[in-house]
């Protein structure tokens, strides 16, 4: 039997992606092993959302040629698309599929071994297919996470990702939802919605030239996120719903409402924000205002009873001056986060802003990280001392030892991760318990 090996970079889009080609190499009849173990097949789904995500693609493709000089090295994802669009060679690579194209893998593994050579990168500007992957299985036996949208049209100037995914393209409800019902039926009991751009969830649907902001605010019947979040809730089996990344824009009066009546989704809720300036946040081109972020944040906290906000932050973004770091430094500080992933920004050839001016040194970035991450372990803290005495639902997922003890751990809806001892539980099950003490929270 052929064996096969697969190593993800990036986001959890190309986690699921990366699911999805295993179980096509498996329906092929590939034996799976271990990345570090010697293979016939390699894949490496890459990443190119930074210079240094490039190097890692880079540096994962030379590794898996030393693993087996012999075997075969398939390159994949958005650094394979980027590499393409600026017309540069990877060499060394047997096959290189860009995006929207990894469901051919078997078909171009087979045309490999006619000694045919394969690239398959499209012109993702100028498609509006949605790439049909499935999966019915996960890495993780509890939760799953299902793609229900790619590209973004947004063009935040940081980022190089609608160059590489393209423009949204949304998956039919119908489809997602006979996932989930797979899903369900192999014992998963949470789901997790993810997307390139998951709030313009179904605008394509109506037009994909569409902002936003016009696609929130429109009137009538509509399919979107708020629509498929609700035909989800209707899966037996499912105790579950958890939303990835949004946009705070997404989050209305009515949205929140809506939301808050499905009592299997979970009040934790990651808004991007990345910065807390007004004036950062233009040069980003983010559609909002760090008044209109609060006043999202406000609406989510008025029907849901103790949600866990968690959010994005970029230090050091190009013009970024001191005074404008200490904007977002008491911003974070008055909207109270639960979790604040903290990034120094770094720089994308082929950005916007790789090439404005005030470059900030990479001195003051550090400097100014480690002000934040300080920050926001205190809040973090803060919002765990609110869960103290509170009666909770946690999925337990993992088991571990300590002191001769068995314990298993899990999340509770908020995404706050608790042990309890092993006695009379098992994994993957529900469990209503009140936490007592701090001692009970992980890190």
């Amino acid at each position: 039997m052929k064996k096969a090996a697969l190593h993800n970079l990036g986001c959890k889009v190309n986690g699921y992606e990366t699911e999805a080609m295993q179980k096509l190499l498996e329906e092929d009849g590939y034996e799976i092993v271990p990345f570090h173990e010697k293979a016939d097949v390699y894949v490496i789904n890459t990443c190119t959302v930074t210079n240094i995500a490039d190097r890692k693609s880079r540096q994962m493709l030379h590794r898996a040629r030393k693993l087996n000089p012999e075997a075969v090295i398939v390159a994949a994802g958005c650094y394979v698309q980027a590499q393409e669009e600026a017309g540069q060679a990877i060499e060394g690579i047997d096959i290189l599929i860009g995006n929207n194209q990894k469901k051919n893998l078997i078909s171009l593994l087979h045309a490999h071994e006619q000694h045919e050579d394969i690239k398959a990168v499209i012109d993702i500007n100028h498609t509006g297919e949605f790439e049909e992957l499935y999966v019915d299985s996960a890495g993780d036996h509890t939760r799953a996470y299902i793609k229900i949208q790619d590209g973004c049209n947004q063009f935040c100037t940081y980022c190089i990702i609608p160059y590489v995914r393209g423009r949204i393209r949304s998956r039919q409800p119908e489809e997602i939802v006979k996932e989930v019902e797979r899903l369900a039926d192999a014992g998963y009991q949470e789901v997790v919605l993810t997307g390139i751009h998951a709030s313009s969830y179904g605008v394509d649907f109506v037009n994909p030239k569409m902002d936003l902001d016009s696609w929130v605010t429109m009137e009538g019947e509509k399919k979107d996120l708020l629509y498929l979040i609700q035909q989800i809730h209707k899966v037996e089996g499912i105790r579950r719903i958890r939303l990835s990344s949004i946009e705070p824009r997404i989050i209305t009066e009515k949205f929140a409402k809506e939301l808050a009546k499905l009592p299997k989704v979970c009040p934790h809720f990651h808004l991007s924000m990345q910065s807390g300036c007004d004036a950062t946040l233009k040069r980003m081109n983010r559609h909002y205002t760090s008044r209109e972020y609060y006043e999202k944040c406000g609406i989510l906290r008025t029907y849901f009873e103790h949600p866990a906000i968690t959010t994005d932050v970029i230090v050091g973004f190009p013009g970024e001056t001191q005074e404008e770091f200490e904007t977002t430094r008491a911003f974070i500080e008055k909207v109270g986060f639960y979790e604040t992933h903290v990034f120094k920004y770094s720089r994308r050839n082929g950005t916007k802003a790789a090439s404005m001016p005030d470059q900030v040194p990479e001195q003051e970035k550090a400097e100014r990280s480690q002000i934040l991450l300080d920050l926001c372990k205190k809040k973090k803290k803060e919002f765990e001392d609110q869960m103290i005495g509170k009666q909770v639902e946690v999925l337990l997922e993992e088991t571990f030892e300590k002191d001769g003890v068995l314990y298993r751990t899990g999340l509770t809806k908020e995404y706050v991760k608790v042990a309890v001892k092993a006695d009379n539980t098992r994994e993957n099950q529900i469990l209503e318990m009140t936490i007592e003490n701090h001692s009970q929270i992980m890190d």
